[in-house]
């Protein structure tokens, strides 16, 4: 595998999964609608930007089938692919100098920051990763931020408290110091999808995405802050997260609603890195490649650590309807009429998130919706099944939720079949011969 965004571009190009738009479009809710009109369809390449000599790519992993793709895996072993290079990190070999070394600026302005939706403060790089160090450990931590343009020197950086790269700035904070970061735009979706998954602290993301690019990741030294990226990004900007800065923004998330104002720390910029011809990777808020990229990673460590738990546990996803976010439903094969109760505990401990957990049994198909609430219809019974879990930490961008105190009220639903009753009641019909009777020889 090659670890150049180009490469994947190729690669989908080839495959026809990309479409190459030749007429000229704005960064100003154009390059967003005609997005969204291609959601769980195609990747997009705008080659000509009315504000912007950099091209732009969106819906990039916008489908499973590309997202398999760019971590070199079918579209059932994703989840399998991405624990083991979990479990088998390995450091990129490191080059003299990088290819986003070609050309610099100092002028944020330059680069062809997307406006999404109406009622947004601005426009947001949306697709950034930033990479600091960690000073605690002295590992490197990379992870998506999405950033507000303020003028032409300064973003504004969404931070989720508690997670690594606000642990790190609080360090330098509380130590007087400004945080120096590197953060790159453009990048082999492979890297992507390692920067969204929640490694554990002092685990270096880029040694995961080396495993998933089959140890082809090389790195290259940032001039200005020291920091190790990959070497063929397209796009880098230095500076550092000033401590006695913030700016109070808001913007549109995986729900696809407005989240709550919120006051989030200053990157100051010192320089722009760029290649010849550069690839400005945009990624619209609440469809299908945002949804993708940040929960795929989470399905993985839930399928993980269930499986670890409870090696009954067949599969495990997160569901469209609750945004690849806030709802989950396990497939197993019950074992133990505590089982389902067990495994909704297991869930909402590995992902905070999470608000809605439902159980099924192995001959429930866990992504058909229907067949999720047939389950329900004839297997729950709100008596005994239902867990409520009032007043725990949730996720913040819910709106139905306590948000301030980001406390909310989970729910998990044993959907399976109790063993105290007859199983034959609960067994579904089958048409002897129908799954091999194919229709087109009957109706000509």
């Amino acid at each position: 595998m090659s670890s150049d965004l180009r490469d994947y571009l190729a690669q989908i190009l080839k495959k026809k999964d990309l479409t190459v738009v030749k007429k000229t479009v704005s960064t100003k809710y154009e390059i967003a609608a005609i997005t969204a009109k291609m959601d769980g369809s195609k990747a997009i390449l705008f080659e000509k930007v009315k504000e912007s000599r950099f091209r732009i790519v969106s819906n990039l992993v916008g489908t499973k089938e590309r997202f398999a793709q760019a971590v070199g895996a079918s579209q059932h072993k994703i989840h399998d692919k991405v624990i083991w290079a979990i479990k088998h990190t390995s450091k990129p070999r490191i080059v003299a100098k990088g290819k986003f070394m070609e050309n610099q600026s100092h002028d944020l302005f330059i680069l062809p920051i997307v406006t999404h939706f109406a009622k947004e403060p601005g426009p947001f790089i949306t697709s950034s990763i930033i990479y600091t160090r960690n000073q605690e450990v002295g590992t490197q931590n990379s992870s998506f931020h999405r950033l507000l343009l303020l003028d032409k020197r300064h973003f504004s950086v969404r931070m989720v408290e508690g997670r690594h790269l606000h642990r790190t700035y609080m360090y330098a904070k509380e130590h007087g110091e400004d945080l120096r970061v590197a953060i790159t735009v453009g990048v082999h979706p492979a890297v992507s999808i390692a920067g969204a998954y929640q490694a554990e602290w002092g685990q270096d993301e880029l040694e995961i995405a080396n495993e998933l690019l089959g140890r082809k990741l090389t790195l290259a030294m940032c001039p200005y802050s020291g920091l190790l990226v990959p070497s063929e990004a397209e796009i880098v900007m230095e500076g550092r997260i000033l401590k006695d800065k913030n700016y109070k923004e808001w913007m549109v998330e995986m729900l696809r609603t407005y989240d709550f104002k919120r006051m989030q720390p200053v990157f100051e910029l010192d320089r722009i890195h760029y290649r010849n011809k550069p690839i400005f990777h945009d990624i619209l808020s609440g469809y299908g490649e945002h949804r993708l990229l940040m929960g795929m990673p989470i399905e993985a460590k839930l399928n993980r650590n269930l499986k670890k738990v409870l090696p009954q546990t067949r599969k495990v996803v997160l569901t469209e309807g609750g945004c690849k976010w806030l709802h989950a439903v396990v497939q197993m094969s019950k074992k133990r009429e505590s089982d389902p109760k067990k495994a909704i505990k297991v869930a909402f401990a590995t992902h905070r998130s999470l608000k809605n957990v439902i159980v099924v049994d192995d001959d429930i198909n866990p992504l058909d919706p229907v067949a999720v609430e047939y389950a329900m219809a004839t297997r729950f019974q709100a008596d005994k099944d239902l867990v409520v879990i009032p007043k725990v930490r949730g996720s913040s961008l819910d709106p139905s939720s306590d948000q301030k105190n980001l406390l909310t009220t989970k729910m998990g639903v044993d959907a399976t079949k109790s063993f105290s009753k007859n199983s034959q009641g609960f067994e579904i019909a089958t048409i002897p011969g129908s799954d091999k009777l194919y229709l087109k020889n009957y109706l000509k």
